[in-house]
């Protein structure tokens, strides 16, 4: 498959390097604040998610993880395994398109007929709808799987943390310490709101995500209904970051279920301005994306 987050051009570095710098200062910025608000906040310590400006938070697969116990995410049909293309370069082996598994019972009939008929099309031999490949924004939780190229960065002040992810560039935006709104209006990251626990822990619950977002790669669709709850935990030393996430939709889903994403800390140097929209083109005819969305004016 074509990587879209290729260096865009002369102009984009130049435009990349100044972002990058930008960013930078807020990085600066938001340690002091950290270290500031630490000490306010009500369940002790903040964990250090920014760790320093030349490090990120780079996804260990872009598959949800069963989670300790209780019912778990979709994952593959077994008849049609999954293999990603660093699987495929290191066995020897073709890299495939995912179908989803129907018989998971966290699915309500409406759903697996939905996911049957994108299953259809992936056995037909069509490229499925992913939305990195079509510059879409993620959704929640599908912003923890959204790729596996660059790093997520924190910026964390004393109201707010904002989670980068840079090839795109896409954003999310935590509120700490404030309920939600008396009125939600959906979007495609919903509205976040979080507080910290225990010294180690950025818990993180979303209300009001767009139905036109995806809960994860397999494209398992969700209500109006949906809420999700975000655990960033610290562990190994600090080295890796697993989020636990538990997923609440009775209009999609039978039950309350539950998967892990982990990241795993790594050099990631200077932030990279990453324009998706500018580098999604298509070198194969017979690569069909989604077409990349366009907006005939601002919504602000």
């Amino acid at each position: 498959m074509p990587d879209i987050y290729q260096s865009s051009s002369a102009d984009g570095s130049h435009r990349g390097a100044r972002i990058a710098g930008a960013l930078l200062a807020g990085l600066a910025g938001a340690a002091i604040a950290l270290s500031a608000s630490g000490a306010a906040t009500p369940n002790g310590a903040v964990p250090d998610l920014s760790v320093n400006s030349d490090t990120g938070w780079l996804p260990v697969g872009d598959d949800f993880l069963p989670p300790p116990s209780g019912p778990g995410p979709v994952t593959f049909d077994k008849r049609h395994p999954y293999v990603d293309n660093p699987t495929a370069r290191r066995t020897g082996t073709r890299p495939t398109f995912r179908v989803a598994d129907l018989s998971n019972p966290i699915l309500q009939p409406w759903a697996v007929e939905e996911m049957r008929k994108a299953n259809a099309e992936v056995l037909a031999g069509k490229v499925p709808f992913r939305a990195r490949e079509s510059c879409y924004p993620g959704g929640v939780p599908g912003f923890l799987i959204y790729n596996l190229v660059f790093p997520n960065r924190f910026l964390q002040t004393e109201k707010q943390v904002t989670i980068i992810n840079p090839g795109g560039p896409e954003l999310r935006r935590v509120y700490l310490n404030v309920p939600h709104s008396a009125h939600v209006t959906p979007s495609w990251y919903g509205e976040s709101v979080g507080h910290y626990e225990g010294g180690d822990t950025l818990v993180v619950d979303t209300i009001g995500i767009s139905t036109k977002a995806f809960v994860d790669n397999y494209r398992t669709p969700h209500s109006d209904r949906l809420h999700v709850v975000e655990r960033f935990k610290l562990t190994d030393g600090e080295k890796m970051l697993e989020v636990l996430v538990t997923v609440d939709d009775p209009g999609a889903f039978t039950t309350p279920w539950s998967a892990i994403q982990r990241f795993r800390r790594v050099q990631a140097g200077l932030m990279q301005e990453a324009i998706c929209a500018e580098n999604n083109v298509n070198p194969f005819s017979s690569f069909e994306v989604v077409p990349i969305p366009q907006a005939d004016k601002p919504d602000f």
